[in-house]
């Protein structure tokens, strides 16, 4: 099982992690002389063996996980030559846990350019958002930047150029692995000259 995130590849019998959370199974037969394999992977719940909700029969199979909760993933293998069957399960199934979705949206940034709260964003610790926009609008209703992607933000400008240090609106819908919606409508003080480290604005 090879687990793709955000860091790289991570290879494992059990992973728990963010939604979506991409993941590729194979099967890595070895010496299987004169048979031929057929395979079946079982995606299913705890407890739930025997009612799966996911059923693929490729060697290697691909699956994006964007529903929060357990995930067993077993694969069932029967090697057949003429009217002779040999079928073999796994020791150990595959687990994948996706966390439960959280999502929290700041009320200040500060874009001077000192590599600290530069960019409006999410908070850090975000997880298992699924479906995410955001826009940023003036005090008028103009709309000054969207990003679809929590990892992305605004910079506090506008074709380039820095908009007033003042308040600006921010408008966010999203949707969580586990069901849950997001609508956030916040008040966002941009404020310029002002030293992260210090706490104060600089003259």
């Amino acid at each position: 099982m090879t687990v793709t995130t955000a860091d790289g590849e991570v290879e494992d019998v059990t992973y728990t992690g963010s939604a979506p959370l991409s993941v590729r199974f194979e099967a890595n037969p070895t010496d299987v002389g004169e048979y031929t394999p057929l395979y079946e992977w079982r995606f299913y719940a705890p407890g739930q063996r025997d009612n799966p909700s996911v059923v693929r029969y490729d060697e290697d199979t691909d699956f994006t996980f964007t529903t929060s909760g357990t995930t067993i993933v077993e694969l069932l293998i029967s090697f057949v030559q003429g009217q002779d069957t040999v079928t073999f399960e796994m020791d150990e199934p595959f687990q994948i846990t996706v966390s439960e979705s959280k999502l929290e949206m700041p009320n200040v940034f500060t874009p001077n350019g000192d590599g600290i709260n530069d960019i409006y964003r999410a908070k850090e610790g975000y997880q298992s958002i699924v479906s995410f926009e955001a826009a940023v609008f003036n005090r008028w209703g103009k709309r000054l930047h969207r990003w679809t992607d929590p990892a992305d933000g605004w910079d506090g400008t506008l074709g380039g150029q820095p908009v007033p240090a003042g308040a600006y609106y921010c408008v966010v819908k999203a949707v969580g692995a586990d069901g849950v919606k997001y609508n956030f409508k916040k008040t966002i003080n941009l404020l310029r000259g002002y030293s992260e480290e210090s706490g104060s604005l600089d003259n």
